[in-house]
């Protein structure tokens, strides 16, 4: 049974939206807060990944009918992205709704087809920011199960994406020294579950591969006026010791990317 090659097609694949923040909280006026989405505007961003640095260049092309609905479509230059905001963005819609970002489209990114993994995060105006949420309030919620074969071993994949209201701040500073005044940030969390059957002494026995955790973990801090400025993601896992022996895979796993705004333009 190659486990190595699920948990590569798991960390590999989900990459979409932690923590860190300092400054002052606020109680800021939420209709103050300015979100702008108008064709032509860009955003350039810095990825810094534990082995190596990237940039990805965001933009607005044009409007796009998904559900007879009118969204933005976002793309990314040369058709490539490396960061997690980006790479979520990427050809698909976004719409402005009460106060709210909504997003449709295709979020099986890293090439999920081609890993062999064919993992459903088709979303329709899921909330991807809300103005005036409060912090901790859940905004949207994606759930499903996946049936899998790997190598003649049947898995059973549940996932559930979600996203949260996060912090309202007069100003943040960035890690990477950057300042911006009126910012609001987005919690996003992806949990997953992994189990096998096998058979033991002639009876299926259900095994818990991955017990139920939040293998991506993503902050947003968006400015007014702006969008997006810094993007924190860790993307983990931890299983028993004792199935990871059995199998040859390392019991922990553990990557960090941070996405930083160099360049921006709003028309």
């Amino acid at each position: 049974m190659k486990l190595t090659k699920i948990f590569l097609v798991l960390i590999n694949s989900l990459i979409f939206f932690s923590c860190s923040s300092d400054d002052n909280s606020g109680n800021n006026d939420n209709s103050s807060f300015q979100i702008s989405l108008t064709d032509g505007s860009f955003w350039t961003y810095n990825v810094e990944n534990e082995t190596e640095n990237t940039r990805d260049s965001l933009y607005i092309s044009n409007d796009t009918i998904i559900n007879s609905k009118t969204y933005k479509k976002f793309k990314t230059k040369n058709n490539i992205a490396t960061g997690f905001y980006s790479s979520s963005l990427r050809n698909n819609g976004v719409r402005f709704l009460d106060g709210k970002l909504l997003m449709s489209g295709d979020l099986s990114l890293a090439g999920g087809a081609d890993l062999g993994l064919d993992f459903d995060l088709n979303l329709d105006d899921f909330i991807i920011f809300n103005r005036n949420a409060t912090s901790g309030q859940l905004l949207s919620t994606k759930s499903g199960t996946i049936e899998e074969d790997f190598d003649g071993v049947p898995v059973t994949i549940n996932y559930s994406l979600k996203s949260f209201g996060g912090e309202t701040l007069n100003t943040y500073t960035s890690p990477n020294g950057d300042s911006y005044e009126n910012v609001k940030s987005v919690l996003i969390k992806l949990n997953v579950t992994v189990t096998t059957v096998q058979e033991i002494l002639g009876f299926p026995v259900t095994i818990n591969v991955l017990t139920p955790q939040d293998v991506i973990v993503s902050t947003q801090y968006i400015a007014s006026g702006i969008g997006v400025v810094h993007t924190n993601t860790t993307t983990s896992y931890t299983i028993n010791s004792s199935i990871a022996d059995e199998f040859g895979i390392p019991a922990s796993g553990s990557q960090n990317q941070k996405e930083f705004l160099d360049d921006y333009q709003i028309n």
